[in-house]
């Protein structure tokens, strides 16, 4: 629903701010006064392009602000919280275009793209005149209003949701051959790889270990010599510290006999003498068993060098060429198994494909079904519209497999599908006798193509989301008893929408829930439209002009208070 309407230094208008009601909105006005003015600057607010010709002379550039209650507008939320911009029940759209011909857009003051304001319109307001905005002239829209109408949402969503599981098969499928194909081409390199990383068989903490065993091995002479030295010294000459610690243990026993303060002394001397001889016995074992293994040390470098080779060419550590060579002996377990696994996915292919079929062939049957209820319908709409002899189709299409992925079949057929179904849903109408039915894109413009928006919406009102629809120039080649029709189905259709009309019939214009008056008056020696809510008696003033001319009369008056019900 569209709350409030800003402009500002557009076109003709220096400032309005309009507050539109729910139900229908009337605007009527003089011919020339600006109304569809109001109509082409909402359209920038929607995403439809703009120059810089819009812009008020003497303007730096003109702004159009539209505040849009959109609570429950699950679509809307989605398009917002995809582009970054927090959801609530106000959507405040705003567009500025500058003289120098700029434009910026802007969602609840987060600078979008005109492509996503255009995607928020889209999902917003329906324009029918003299304007692109208008979602019945999109062919996309045509199955999901006939879907919307027919109450087969909850199909469409359950053929979706088996599609996606068809291609996820589908994906399965395409990477485990991938695979295969990749196994294929790099098969000699990876035998080779195995090969040498199985031939030197690394082990975890295997270098290491090797690294301090090289040290010692490297290390061995010097050991050897220290070793007896440090032996030679503790024990083996003949005033080694072994020998020196007696002689001195050996006097002060002597000198505790004489004085006790030394006893304690003589208890430290035993303790040095026994840690030489711990130390002495440690040298003398490990001096015993070093090794001299020229053949040892040049296996360990040999051995070191090709594990830092593998560690190079595979992945830095040990840890990660085990890591490498286990994962190609994966690839070849895997491979064995490749056809045999790809026989499991296409038979579970098979089987998604009858599933998808099944709900398709039944969604379609469906959907034929409400096709034939919508167009009686519409035909019966557009003949108490003054188009008679009018003839309505909704062609519903199957298209063959061209190229690509077969995802449905119907007997021995293989059919296109998307993710609503296996139908091609299109509009076709004629308006004329002895014309075939068109492509209801395809209708003339003005008056005639909002009549058809009209009942079309009027058939689908209940089923159709869009909050706001807006008809311009609706009036166009009609009066009398088909006028009053026309009104009566905008006032039916305003129960489930809000309307915005502009119109110069006052058999539509007395229906209005709210009635606005757009005029164009001098200001400062320049022509600039302005715009009104009417009270009461205004309205009723308005509606005589509009039955009478600029000159209201009182029989004029009575007739115009008949007409909007205010006279028993």
């Amino acid at each position: 629903m569209l709350r409030s309407l800003y402009v500002k230094n557009y076109a003709l208008i220096d400032e309005v701010e309009v507050e539109f009601k729910s139900g229908l909105n009337i605007i009527t006005g003089e011919t020339g006064a600006g109304k569809s003015i109001l109509i082409d600057a909402l359209s920038l607010i929607l995403g439809e392009r703009a120059s810089s010709e819009v812009v008020r002379k003497g303007a730096d550039k003109a702004i159009v602000e539209g505040v849009f209650y959109v609570s429950g507008n699950k679509k809307i939320k989605k398009i917002l919280e995809d582009n970054g911009i927090e959801f609530s029940d106000e959507l405040i759209l705003r567009r500025e275009v500058s003289a120098k011909g700029q434009s910026r857009c802007f969602a609840n003051d987060t600078p979008i793209s005109l492509a996503v304001m255009k995607e928020i319109g889209n999902h917003l307001v329906d324009l029918h005149g003299q304007h692109e905005h208008q979602s019945l002239l999109r062919v996309e829209t045509h199955i999901e209003l006939l879907d919307d109408f027919g109450g087969l949402i909850g199909m469409v969503e359950e053929f979706r949701n088996e599609i996606r599981k068809l291609e996820s098969l589908y994906r399965q499928r395409d990477e485990l051959m991938q695979k295969e194909k990749l196994l294929k081409e790099k098969k000699e390199l990876y035998e080779f790889q195995l090969r040498e990383i199985e031939t030197i068989n690394p082990q975890v903490g295997e270098i290491d270990e090797l690294e301090s065993e090289l040290k010692l091995l490297e290390n061995a002479e010097k050991l050897y010599e220290a070793t007896s030295q440090l032996y030679s010294l503790l024990y083996g000459s003949e005033r080694s510290i072994h020998d020196m610690l007696v002689v001195i243990r050996n006097q002060l026993e002597d000198l505790a006999t004489i004085d006790k303060r030394f006893q304690p002394y003589v208890e430290e001397a035993r303790s040095a003498q026994a840690i030489v001889d711990e130390i002495t016995n440690f040298i003398q074992s490990y001096n015993s068993r070093i090794e001299f293994n020229p053949e040892r040390l040049e296996f360990i470098r040999e051995r070191l060098h090709a594990l830092n080779r593998l560690k190079k060419k595979y992945g830095g550590t040990i840890e990660s060429v085990i890591e490498y060579r286990d994962k190609i002996k994966r690839e070849f377990e895997l491979a064995e198994n490749f056809e045999e696994e790809i026989k499991k996915i296409e038979k579970r292919i098979e089987e998604q494909i009858k599933i998808c079929s099944e709900i398709g062939e039944r969604l379609s049957s469906k959907r034929r079904d409400v096709a034939e209820t919508v167009s009686a319908a519409i035909v019966g709409t557009l003949a108490e519209l003054g188009i008679e002899n009018a003839q309505f189709e909704v062609k519903i299409e199957n298209r063959p497999k061209r190229e690509g992925r077969c995802y449905v079949r119907l007997g021995n057929e293989s059919y296109e599908v998307t993710n609503r179904g296996i139908d091609f849903v299109e509009f076709y109408i004629s308006t004329n006798i002895g014309e075939d039915p068109k492509p209801l894109v395809k209708v003339a413009s003005g008056g005639e193509v909002s009549r058809i928006m009209l009942a079309l919406k009027s058939v689908l009102a209940k089923s159709e989301r869009l909050p706001l629809l807006v008809f311009d120039e609706i009036d166009t080649g009609i009066s009398g008893r088909i006028a009053q029709k026309v009104g009566q189905s905008l006032k039916n259709l305003s129960k489930y929408h809000q309307i915005i009309v502009i119109t110069h019939l006052p058999q539509i214009a007395s229906l209005a829930d709210t009635h606005f008056v757009v005029e164009k008056v001098i200001q400062d020696g320049r022509a600039v439209t302005k715009i009104r809510e009417l009270g009461i008696e205004e309205r009723i003033k308005e509606i005589a002009k509009l039955m009478s001319g600029e000159e209201v009369t009182q029989a004029s008056i009575e007739s115009a208070k008949e007409l909007m019900g205010l006279k028993k």
